[in-house]
């Protein structure tokens, strides 16, 4: 990005302004959370401070094989200032030896006194550089500064030198803290696609084994319809069996879709009691024609919650109605309560419990609920499972930073516990 020139004060700083100038960079710079403004700002204000015509910034790329221009400020032309910069280039080099700042004025002797200064001086000199300053940190050069023709300054040399290297330094800090930053969050995305990837190496044996029978049952019946056409008997009672494992196949490609999608959630500021409320009125008219009563007690004082409603939504009704699946035979209870959580380190959370009174699930299962295509539920048709319901819940609960739990006892029923973490107060 090239900045325009007219943001730059180009009026060396006083005596006085010295310090709240590198107070007020400091702040900026901390309150700051994306890099390519950060780079922005640094520029702007090392060239302001070096009443400089021009500027650019490099910075360390995060495979570490070359410097990347990540800001530029000033009328310079692009062709001047690449766009890269080897590593291996005698000036990073050298400011990596010497973690000094290069100057027009600095004597050739001085320079020349390393072996890499001569390819660093001649490069300087290309682009038409007054300073190039390092940006060294823990015997690294994470960065460096490039600053072109510098205008006459009124103040003494080594007062501008000192500030200079003081800015330098203070953005020195900034950029370490923000590019371990970036390179944690790209850690943690690639630890993230690599555990997606090892799911779906999963969900494409399951989607192999599952698939297989209900495509046999179609081969079958259009394999024998020509000659029982005139069989009403066999093109009823099979085109139902054929109709039920169309839809159980659809089903299966869509919550495969759905969990192979990459779910980052559109948070948006929620009444997380309203969501229950709403779901509940959804599968009230179902659970009554089930047998199923259904008690909620939904807590006043619950927080407010950074969410994505419809899939938390999801995450609901899917819990709901796994409940009432499990009460289907005799009917039951189905027990919904929000509260305040108060975590340990004193962190606020929004709570639910989901109850019910059905078959439970045994302990060798309990373990296993959250894999791909692990399913207790065998029946044909519209009931039966096809073991990505919970895949998806969970990691729609991991992506809003949530946790879920569960315990289950066989003939007694299951629990489902599922917290968020809160707005705060």
């Amino acid at each position: 990005m090239n900045l325009r020139l007219q943001n730059i004060d180009m009026t060396a700083p006083s005596s006085s302004e010295r310090l709240n100038m590198v107070a007020r960079f400091s702040a900026d710079l901390g309150s700051m959370t994306d890099l390519t403004t950060m780079a922005n700002r640094i520029i702007q204000e090392l060239c302001r401070a070096g009443a400089t015509t021009h500027g650019a910034l490099f910075l360390l790329d995060h495979e570490q094989t070359c410097y990347r221009r990540a800001s530029m400020v000033g009328s310079i032309a692009p062709g001047v200032t690449p766009s890269t910069l080897a590593a291996s280039h005698p000036l990073p080099r050298h400011l990596l030896a010497t973690n000094q700042i290069m100057t027009q004025g600095a004597s050739v002797v001085d320079l020349q006194a390393h072996h890499l200064a001569a390819g660093a001086r001649g490069f300087m000199e290309a682009l038409q550089a007054a300073r190039i300053l390092p940006h060294l940190n823990k015997d690294r050069l994470i960065a460096f500064s490039i600053l072109g023709a510098a205008q006459p300054l009124a103040e003494e040399s080594a007062l501008a030198e000192s500030l200079l290297a003081a800015l330098t330094q203070t953005a020195t800090n900034a950029l370490d803290t923000m590019m371990l930053y970036e390179d944690l969050h790209r850690s943690h995305t690639l630890i993230k696609r690599t555990d997606r990837l090892k799911s779906l190496e999963t969900i494409a044996g399951g989607f192999a084994h599952e698939i297989r029978n209900p495509l046999t049952s179609i081969k079958t019946f259009i394999q024998l319809a020509p000659e029982r056409k005139d069989d009403p008997q066999f093109i009823q009672e099979f085109s139902k069996v054929v109709l039920d494992d169309v839809y159980r196949i659809e089903r299966l490609i869509q919550e495969i879709l759905d969990y192979a999608r990459y779910m980052e959630p559109q948070l948006t500021d929620e009444d997380f009691n309203d969501i229950v409320a709403s779901c509940l009125y959804f599968i009230d008219v179902k659970a009554d024609s089930q047998g199923i009563k259904i008690e909620k007690e939904l807590a006043p004082d619950l927080p407010r919650v950074m969410l994505d409603r419809q899939q938390i939504k999801q995450v609901l009704l899917n819990l709901f109605l796994n409940a009432m699946a499990a009460m289907s035979k005799s009917g039951g209870k189905l027990r919904v309560q929000t509260r305040k959580l108060m975590k340990p380190e004193g962190k606020v959370w929004a709570h639910i419990e989901i109850e019910d009174t059905g078959e439970g699930i045994q302990d060798a299962n309990l373990d296993h609920i959250f894999d791909p295509f692990f399913t207790t539920k065998h029946k044909s048709g519209e009931n039966e499972g096809t073991g990505l319901g919970l895949t998806i819940v969970h990691q729609i609960i991991q992506e809003h930073h949530g946790e879920i739990l569960v315990k289950s006892s066989v003939g007694v029923g299951t629990t489902f516990f599922v917290s968020l973490p809160a707005l705060p107060a």
